[in-house]
């Protein structure tokens, strides 16, 4: 029987998600013949964590579920465990970079790879607490169903359970490396005032993650696609392809990879930035890894903390680094899609060190761009007036320091990567002993 991790990384209230993610568990395992190990990565406040103990331990008992329900302390002390057995230099920075002070959505998801190897899982399988799922007749329709009849087969052997397959042949003896949906509802991104309060403004902010020389029907093109994932598109029948998967079309809230590919390249560890979790995507889909889109698309929502003065500043922070990390992912994109299946040795695995190369020679680019992007943020945000108003003022004073942190970012991206495989060595020979049930 294969272990397959499902893993709810959070740091904000959510006992429902707690419950409908354990729901899924259920579902997977009364379906597949698959232990699941649901995982719960817990970074929130003391009383929140107390009220996901409860939760978890609500949550009915079902064969072949293993529940993990680890806190910060738990966390910290099995990553010491794994640095220490690993014998890797610069131990102290790579527990800071594991487990920074501040948000990291790559981090995050990064303890879980770690934590999937420990318990020797196949396969990874990524949800959020700021989501739920669509309802068919009544019943929820889970992502992982989708997920467990595809990922690690070979492809060719994958067509049977798909609705249709768009590989060419030569792809047809590689693994599925990959199987993720979208999402519906709000924006992924929590800028629909932006939108809503001038279009021209929208179009001018969301365009500056393109690289600069892009030309405006480009630019346009990427603003009309971003962050709307699948729309309001609502579920009636079940429809997947077997493809080589297009990041754009796919979520880190509805996704699910291979143990081949987390095993081997780890997400960018920046914190207070949004999409430092995405970088997987890119990698299988430059490699021509097949993957498999589905659509059962998860229902994203806003919580209530990004409302207040405090979570709209910090939002926009890690919406500004964003920005700020695609002078360096786009170069990073760009060599990864030239190289192609060359990022792939002859056994079909990532060469990490050519990635690894990648990332580092990104950071000799030139800042201008950057310089250039926090000036057009200046010039947006104060048209809009208001608390954007007030948030480039705050620019304008941390304007400097952003540009550093971002490049920075990715100086710690190629440490984590040259570190990544004694690291997951480390975390398969220690094993993970806590489990709640």
């Amino acid at each position: 029987m294969r272990k397959v991790c499902l893993t709810l990384p959070t740091n904000r209230p959510c006992s429902p998600t707690i419950s409908a993610v354990g729901a899924e568990a259920a579902h997977a395992a009364e379906h597949f013949d698959v232990e699941v190990h649901l995982l719960i990565l817990d970074s929130s406040d003391e009383h929140t964590l107390a009220e996901h103990a409860e939760a978890v331990a609500a949550l009915p008992g079902t064969p072949n579920v293993v529940v993990h329900h680890l806190g910060e302390s738990e966390q910290r002390d099995f990553l010491r465990r794994v640095i220490e057995r690993a014998e890797v230099t610069k131990p102290h920075r790579l527990l800071d970079l594991m487990l920074p002070a501040e948000v990291s959505y790559g981090a995050c998801t990064n303890r879980a790879f770690l934590i999937a190897a420990a318990l020797g899982c196949e396969s990874i399988h990524r949800r959020d607490s700021d989501s739920s799922y669509q309802v068919l007749n009544g019943e929820p329709v889970f992502p992982i169903h989708h997920e467990i009849l595809s990922l690690g087969l070979r492809a060719g052997d994958a067509v049977a359970g798909v609705s249709e397959a768009e590989l060419e042949p030569s792809q047809a003896h590689r693994t599925v490396s990959m199987v993720g949906s979208s999402f519906v509802g709000e924006l992924s991104v929590d800028i629909s005032e932006i939108q809503q309060l001038d279009r021209d403004v929208y179009h001018d902010v969301v365009s500056l993650w393109a690289p600069a020389r892009w030309s405006d029907e480009e630019k346009r093109h990427l603003v009309d696609e971003s962050f709307r994932g699948a729309g309001t598109e609502e579920f009636v029948r079940d429809h997947s392809t077997l493809t080589t998967v297009d990041p754009m079309r796919v979520d880190m809230c509805n996704i699910s990879f291979h143990h081949e590919v987390y095993e081997r390249m780890p997400l960018p560890p920046a914190t207070n930035t949004i999409g430092s979790d995405y970088f997987l995507m890119h990698v299988v889909h430059d490699a021509r890894l097949p993957g498999v889109l589905h659509n059962r698309n998860i229902v994203n929502f806003y919580t209530a903390e990004r409302r207040t003065d405090s979570g709209f500043l910090a939002y926009q922070l890690r919406f500004t680094k964003f920005f700020l990390s695609m002078l360096y992912f786009n170069v990073i994109y760009d060599r990864m899609a030239a190289a192609g299946d060359s990022l792939l040795d002859d056994r079909d695995h990532l060469r990490v060190a050519t990635i690894t190369e990648f990332i580092r020679d990104s950071t000799r680019s030139a800042r201008d761009e950057n310089v250039e992007r926090l000036h057009s943020l200046d010039r947006s945000y104060r048209k809009l007036g208001g608390r954007y108003a007030e948030f480039a003022d705050v620019l304008a004073l941390h304007g400097p320091r952003l540009l550093d942190e971002a490049q920075a970012d990715i100086d710690d991206f190629a440490l984590l990567t040259e570190t990544w495989q004694p690291l997951i060595r480390a975390s398969r020979s220690i094993g993970l002993d806590r489990t709640v049930r």
